[in-house]
């Protein structure tokens, strides 16, 4: 029995509108994409964008030049370590090999600075010149550095070299991970999407609150209210 006609149809009218435009939004109606993977897409670019803090850490790492690192680390396995070595040999340290153990003796800026271009060409998706720079897939090579930098700051801490093992962190997380995070997508400023960013956000909240107030409508329409 429905006790109030005008609220339950408003309430029923908002839910049917709703699905319809949820209906629309999964169609691909933004350059071959539906709504939610172009929103995706949109919003992956601008945290690119954001997320880009290799010339800040490249500056930092200025800071370190002449500070000598020498760490063994472990990694998954002999291949990975091979793998890991030729990473440190390129920034111009020296690295040796003992089945998994990895021991690495250099520059802690010179190091930095290698990962550092590396992650540079990630950001740009150049991954094939990460490829003809060491010779295997280009999302492995961040990830050994990844690995790499993870227990290389772990043992600076065990040396009890705090600094050194917050600037390799620093990279590890501000560099290295958002170099593999946002591979292959493009960056684009958050000045330069503001309007549909803008749009975006507001049409969240908006189309949440009109799928609310349907539901609310429709139950205070059936004679349904929350009594206090």
């Amino acid at each position: 029995m429905i006790a109030n006609k005008k609220k339950f149809y408003t309430g029923l009218f908002g839910l049917l509108s709703f699905f319809v435009l949820l209906g629309v939004m999964f169609t691909p109606i933004f350059d071959g994409k539906n709504a939610l993977a172009y929103a995706d897409e949109l919003f992956n670019s601008v945290s690119k964008d954001s997320a880009y803090q290799v010339p800040d850490l490249l500056e930092e790492a200025a800071e370190h030049q002449g500070t000598a690192v020498n760490v063994t680390i472990k990694m998954d396995s002999a291949a990975q370590a091979d793998q890991t070595a030729l990473l440190y040999r390129q920034a111009g340290a020296e690295a040796e090999t003992s089945e998994a153990k990895l021991t690495v003796r250099g520059d802690l800026a010179m190091i930095a600075q290698g990962v550092l271009a590396d992650a540079d060409l990630m950001h740009q998706n150049d991954g094939a010149a990460v490829v003809a720079k060491y010779g295997y897939d280009e999302k492995r090579v961040m990830y050994n550095w990844w690995m790499s930098f993870d227990k290389m700051g772990k043992d600076l801490e065990k040396q009890g070299l705090k600094d050194e093992k917050k600037f390799v962190q620093e990279v590890k997380e501000n560099a290295i991970e958002p170099a593999y995070n946002f591979y292959q997508i493009e960056a684009k400023s958050m000045s330069s999407k503001m309007g549909v960013v803008a749009f975006a956000l507001v049409f969240y909240v908006v189309y949440t609150v009109w799928y609310g107030f349907s539901l609310m409508y429709m139950f205070e329409g059936w004679g349904l209210a929350a009594k206090h």
